[in-house]
């Protein structure tokens, strides 16, 4: 099975008409520099938002920068360290003087494969630091920002994963994590009176370096190739058989961005191709 991660191409985008979708406001994306992070980046700029990218990996975020100018996009790209708050706030204070911040899609995220017994805690407090500490602050620096711009609204995505529903074995801080970014769009909704919106989106497996990069351990781990753990593990329990690409996941963070998903208040956008719910 194909697992590599696929090109974006334009006739793939979703591009909608929204007011709201205008270079005047700025749409922050972490985990720019490759696979859902850069797909969305490239779909906000392609949807005609000033879209600032933040990621660690300069040269593959200028990459991104540079695919979403090629589209006929506005972007540029901040190297962030999203394990170091006062990287963070440069990046929010830099994104703020070039409009409106309204929306943020915190999608950085990384993955390490081993039991809660032999997990390493310095990798556990890096995850939950990456993963979940950095979208929350991103968002408390970012809502002052939402309610001061145009109508006061604003709209957050924290990208979730099918482990957000169900947990494997072996990635037990990736669904704390993940359970963690649903809780966190909740409670920012319980506090937006629906005009600063959050939801989760949560996709099962994507076409993307980091699914890439796990197989080999889960394969050490569960006693089995490669080949049978992209088949019997990633997709044995999705009636699609076929991992999605990053453009579709970035495209229904654009959906819930845009004002067709004004009730998408606090909740989850599950694309799992079955998975969860058809056991």
């Amino acid at each position: 099975m194909d697992v590599t991660e696929p090109t974006i191409r334009r006739e793939d985008i979703l591009v909608l008409l929204d007011d709201d979708f205008n270079p005047n406001n700025v749409c922050i994306v972490t985990g720019a520099a490759g696979g859902i992070g850069r797909a969305t980046a490239v779909a906000a700029a392609a949807n005609n938002l000033m879209t600032v990218g933040l990621d660690i990996n300069e040269d593959e975020g200028r990459r991104t920068l540079q695919m979403a100018r090629d589209m006929g996009g506005q972007m540029i790209f901040i190297r962030t360290d999203l394990a170091r708050d006062d990287e963070i706030e440069h990046a929010v204070n830099e994104a703020a003087k070039l409009g409106a911040i309204k929306y943020l899609a915190n999608i950085a995220g990384m993955q390490h494969i081993d039991s809660v017994e032999n997990f390493p805690m310095e990798k556990y407090d890096f995850m939950q630091r990456v993963m979940l500490r950095a979208p929350f602050l991103l968002s408390k620096l970012c809502i002052p920002h939402m309610k001061r711009s145009s109508g006061g609204t604003g709209v957050i995505c924290n990208m979730a994963s099918v482990h957000a529903h169900i947990c494997t074995l072996n990635k037990p801080v990736y669904n704390i994590t993940k359970f963690g970014l649903r809780a966190l769009s909740q409670s920012i909704s319980a506090e937006g009176d629906g005009k600063v919106r959050s939801f989760s989106v949560s996709p099962a497996y994507v076409k993307t370096g980091l699914v890439l990069g796990q197989i080999p351990a889960q394969a050490a781990q569960r006693g089995i190739t490669e080949e049978e753990v992209v088949r019997d593990v990633m997709m044995g329990k999705s009636r699609v058989k076929e991992m999605m690409s990053p453009i579709d996941v970035g495209n229904l963070v654009i959906f819930g961005f845009s004002r067709y998903a004004k009730y998408l208040v606090g909740g989850d956008l599950l694309f799992d191709g079955g998975m969860v719910l058809t056991y």
